[in-house]
């Protein structure tokens, strides 16, 4: 079941991020899909706070992923595969050691990896459309 939120304020993104991670439970894994400039990272800097994230969290674009600690000492894992060319990389990087972790993981441009990515996760899709942006997001299980 899918939930969809249309908001046109910042102000609006702790509700949108609080409903996002009550899906938690269910997954620890997040998929941002939507064209550059929807917010994607604007909303994992939203999650991140509501987690309790002590670091500055910023756009991994260049470092592809940046990790973050909690207050409790969960880590959060945040990528952009934005700039992968070959799923190679991937594989570079040590990608399993942060998917099947117990680390919380959003990855933006996941469309980048395909089939690497596990098959339970909580898939959130931005849109924008002139001054009005959208939020949707479900549980994803292909098991």
């Amino acid at each position: 079941m899918s939930e969809t939120y249309d908001y046109s304020d910042l102000k609006d993104l702790p509700k949108i991020a609080e409903q996002i991670l009550s899906l938690q439970s269910k997954s620890a894994f997040f998929i941002f899909n939507g064209p550059m400039g929807a917010g994607k990272t604007t909303l994992i800097k939203e999650l991140c706070k509501q987690l309790g994230a002590e670091d500055l969290v910023s756009s991994p674009t260049y470092n592809i992923v940046n990790e973050y600690r909690t207050m409790e000492g969960k880590r959060i894992c945040h990528f952009d595969f934005y700039r992968i060319e070959d799923k190679s990389e991937l594989y570079d990087l040590g990608y399993e050691e942060y998917f099947y972790s117990d680390s919380i993981c959003f990855v933006e441009w996941p469309e980048k990896v395909g089939n690497l990515l596990p098959s339970e996760h909580i898939a959130v899709n931005l849109s924008v459309e002139r001054n009005r942006r959208s939020v949707s997001f479900e549980v994803i299980n292909n098991k």
